[in-house]
């Protein structure tokens, strides 16, 4: 069955009795027992409403379906899903290998949070070919932390290689699959240990929910991560939930418009004297594009630009100057967005003395939503001036 009729078939996996078609959002947090004998039986879920009532179940039934896991858990964001699988999986005394192009707030835990617990964070280039990443690694280290493509550079990494090469020497992997969004990519068929994504943005798609998910298909895995939720309180509510799913409907149909109006906007950019570069991996002028093209079926609404600019002053400039585009970060939802990127780019680890390839000139990152894309390249036309 393809992901779109999954998704969207309100007939699968619920009864065949009188029903609305969405699933209803069922609050609670006390859970009442006929006997005094259920009160203790680990047998009979849930026992409270932090254990997840219907909403939060059905949810989870699908990002398993679509994510082809064993299980899948959802955590109240999509950082949580990150950090939590971390706590669960590490302890004092191990190390974490992480690709330099990590998404920032995962850097911040790294560096801050998982440093006070005796954990080490070492950064790796997304350059680095499968066995470069594995040669890295040491005895301490316990789990490889890939995204690809890597935030705000849409570096692209080999996942499958370095899936294997993790596996071989005995190394958990944990995949940020959020750009895949479970649909250009399954992290778990390719040897990944750990998928995550965050469902705030394609899967909800409207911008208005945080909640993330964590998909597994080891069973033993599957317990840890579970005890760890239990243990940290990492819960979310049935209204979160229940926008997700009405998100994961939706979600193809949005998804590839999104990734073809993105593509035309894309290559409009790459004919313009003011750019200096367009980073997008569905791109042939990707440097990364055969790899992708491999494991994607298909790219999202994301991308980056490097203008022929002085850096942060004229991006900004050029941001004021945007109609259409929202000012704002995420990204998934209807609307289109655009950032820019000289803040987060300086706080990356720098790993060697090679010249930094986002020292120099404006980046912007857009995210192309389901407006016309012919609408969206006129307001980025008429805002070109800011780099004059």
């Amino acid at each position: 069955m393809k992901d779109a009729t999954r998704l969207t078939s309100a007939t699968l996996g619920r009864s065949p009795s009188r029903r609305s078609v969405n699933t209803p959002v069922e609050r609670g947090s006390t859970v009442l027992f006929e006997r005094a004998d259920k009160l203790y039986d680990d047998d009979i879920k849930p026992t409270y409403g932090t254990d997840g009532l219907s909403t939060q179940v059905e949810l989870c039934r699908m990002i398993a379906e679509l994510e082809g896991a064993q299980e899948s858990f959802i955590l109240p964001s999509g950082l949580a899903a990150l950090t939590l699988p971390i706590f669960a999986c590490l302890q004092a005394g191990d190390e974490i290998l992480a690709v330099n192009s990590c998404y920032a707030p995962v850097r911040r835990f790294l560096d801050t949070q998982l440093k006070r617990y005796g954990v080490t964070a070492r950064y790796y280039d997304p350059a680095l070919s499968a066995d470069e990443v594995i040669a890295l690694a040491t005895p301490a280290t316990k789990m490889i932390y890939v995204e690809s493509p890597g935030s705000l550079t849409f570096d692209i990494q080999d996942i499958p290689a370095i899936a294997r090469a993790a596996k071989a020497r005995g190394v958990l992997t944990l995949c940020d699959n959020t750009y895949g969004g479970g649909l250009l990519f399954k992290p778990l068929a390719h040897g990944i240990d750990l998928s995550m994504q965050a469902l705030t943005k394609y899967v909800g798609g409207h911008s208005d929910v945080l909640i993330g998910a964590l998909s597994v298909s080891d069973a033993k895995l599957a317990k840890t991560l579970h005890n760890a939720i239990k243990a940290w309180g990492f819960f979310t509510s049935a209204d979160e939930s229940y926008l997700a799913l009405r998100g994961l409907r939706t979600m193809t149909l949005r998804m590839q418009r999104s990734g073809e109006s993105a593509l035309k906007v894309a290559r409009w950019l790459e004919s313009r004297p003011e750019v200096a570069r367009v980073v997008h991996p569905g791109l042939d002028s990707h440097p990364g594009h055969a790899v992708f093209a491999r494991d994607f079926s298909a790219a999202n609404g994301l991308f980056l630009v490097q203008f022929k600019g002085d850096g942060e002053p004229q991006s900004q400039a050029f941001l004021d100057r945007l109609n259409l585009f929202g000012l704002g970060f995420s990204w998934g939802g209807y609307e289109s967005l655009a950032v820019n990127c000289e803040p987060q780019f300086r706080v990356r680890t720098r790993l060697s003395d090679a010249p930094d390839p986002y020292a120099e000139g404006s980046f912007i990152r857009f995210y192309v939503g389901l407006e016309d894309p012919d609408d969206l390249i006129a307001d980025i036309e008429q805002a070109l001036p800011a780099f004059d």
